[in-house]
């Protein structure tokens, strides 16, 4: 038999053109997963586990602000979960982060009626001077007419801005309220504003049960004390406001930073049989408001994903690739849980497969889209046909961001979806009192449940990768 010899340069560009083609064959999952997917989906259905493990950590945990008082025991509740629950590997990466603690709040009217409105303190507000502060009010529409305004006739007063948002399946009204929460308070001290209030980010119009969050302070040396106003009690001061007589507002703050806290990512794994250095991502994050118990910002979250890879162990055998869960530390302050994965784990990115984040609620799964190499969009669709039966349509004109804290990650490069609940309601109770187990309906749940176990073991099935790549994906503004 005649054998012919490569030279090492003809050696070497054979391995470089098998591995560009490779590269270039389509991403493809086998007809047996697809099979099993399914079967995990209709499991899924009628799976608890996600609904237990919410109940379980609002109700033995209950609120968790980050660096809070409960902020380790649910760390520690956690990692004990998934140790029960049978992952092969758990453990916490450590996330340091500003520590900011709210302890008491109120306001009024002062003149021209007197009487008491519901407010609560913005994340990053200073407290008032003792004794509270008390000025005039000048009103704003939206956050552009605050942009516009005359610093000269803001000087020393408190601004209200009034901008309103209304339910929307999608949620992108919360563009406008989160926009004037965080850019408001800032502008307005720019401008010499004494104070700031802007009515709720939120869509119940009835609730006095106001919205916190996070405001753009990051000097402390530059905040001035800002509140949410309950949505009727901002309804009622605009109409004092109407009555065209100066209106003067106290606020009494207490609440402010108190140094550096070190919390952590707790993560755990279900292990890859044939690649567990390949990473299918999933998870929520940890932390919640302190009003509520945190239960669909963002207990759902954690328990979807956690779920989701419960039912994955379950299988007669591990998925070749791994399932790894993140419970991502301070999501609600600044994305620190986020950030700081992203940054330990960017320069293995290529090996975190495909990702997502579940951090809109409990609502049902209703649309897909994702970030992925032209190669991958046919498994994509393999994915897109096992979720349709449960109510998700795919939308191949949108980009996949990963969800709130997978985003940073999808900015180094991972390939990643974008898995859309219904959240007609989730602002109605979003960052309030209102946040409760019974906003979680167990079947939508368990929709969700059966969304990310299908999609995930698809994944971690899959012949070919999604794209993952240093920068990968930076044309579609991965990671803002």
């Amino acid at each position: 038999m005649r054998r012919t010899l490569l030279t090492p340069l003809a050696a070497g560009l054979v391995l470089v053109c098998a591995a560009a083609s490779a590269a270039d064959a389509p991403t493809v999952i086998p007809a047996q997963a697809v099979k099993t997917a399914e079967q995990l989906r209709d499991r899924a259905m009628h799976d608890d586990t996600a609904y237990r493990i919410v109940e379980g950590l609002t109700t033995g945990i209950g609120p968790r602000l980050a660096g809070g008082p409960n902020d380790q025991r649910a760390r520690d509740w956690v990692v004990a979960k998934m140790k029960a629950l049978g992952f092969d590997k758990v453990w916490t990466e450590p996330v340091s982060f500003p520590l900011w603690e709210r302890r008491s709040e109120s306001g009024a009217i002062v003149a021209p009626f007197p009487q008491k409105l519901v407010l609560t303190a913005l994340g990053y507000s200073p407290a008032t001077p003792k004794g509270g502060l008390t000025a005039q009010v000048i009103a704003f529409p939206t956050l552009a007419a605050l942009k516009a305004a005359d610093p000269a006739t803001i000087k020393g007063r408190i601004v209200y801005v009034g901008a309103r948002m209304t339910r929307q399946k999608d949620g992108h009204d919360y563009a406008i309220g989160s926009g004037v929460r965080v850019g408001g308070p800032v502008i307005a001290q720019a401008k010499g504003a004494a104070g700031f209030l802007l009515r709720s980010a939120g869509t119940d119009p009835h609730s006095r049960a106001p919205h916190t969050g996070v405001t753009g302070f990051t000097d402390p040396a530059k905040a001035i004390p800002a509140a949410a106003l309950a949505e009727p009690d901002a309804d009622q001061l605009e109409r004092v406001l109407a009555y065209g007589k100066p209106v003067t507002v106290t606020m009494d703050l207490d609440c402010g930073l108190a140094g550096t806290y070190t919390g952590a990512n707790v993560i755990g794994e279900i292990t890859g049989r044939k690649h567990p250095e390949q990473i299918v991502d999933i998870g929520g994050h940890l932390d919640s408001w302190d009003p509520g118990t945190g239960a669909i910002d963002d207990g759902a979250g954690v328990a979807i994903a956690m779920g989701a890879a419960k039912l994955i162990h379950d299988l007669p055998r591990r998925p070749d690739r791994t399932i790894r869960v993140i419970a991502f530390a301070n999501e609600e302050m600044g994305l620190f849980g986020g950030r700081a994965y992203a940054e330990k784990h960017a320069a293995d990115v290529a090996h975190h497969v495909l990702g997502t984040e579940s951090d809109f609620g409990a609502g049902r799964i209703w649309r897909m889209s994702a970030s992925v190499k032209p190669e991958a969009r046919g498994a994509i669709d393999q994915i897109a046909r096992v979720l349709a039966p449960i109510g998700v349509a795919y939308d191949a004109t949108k980009p996949g961001g990963g969800g709130s804290d997978l985003s940073q990650m999808h900015g180094k490069g991972m390939a990643a979806l974008s898995l859309t609940q219904d959240g007609t309601y989730y602002f109605d109770w979003h960052h309030t009192s209102e946040d409760t187990l019974d906003k979680i309906d167990p079947q939508d749940l368990a929709q969700n449940v059966a969304v990310y176990a299908a999609y995930a073991y698809m994944a971690a099935q899959a012949r070919g990768d999604f794209g993952s790549a240093p920068g990968a994906f930076a044309h579609d503004g991965a990671g803002e």
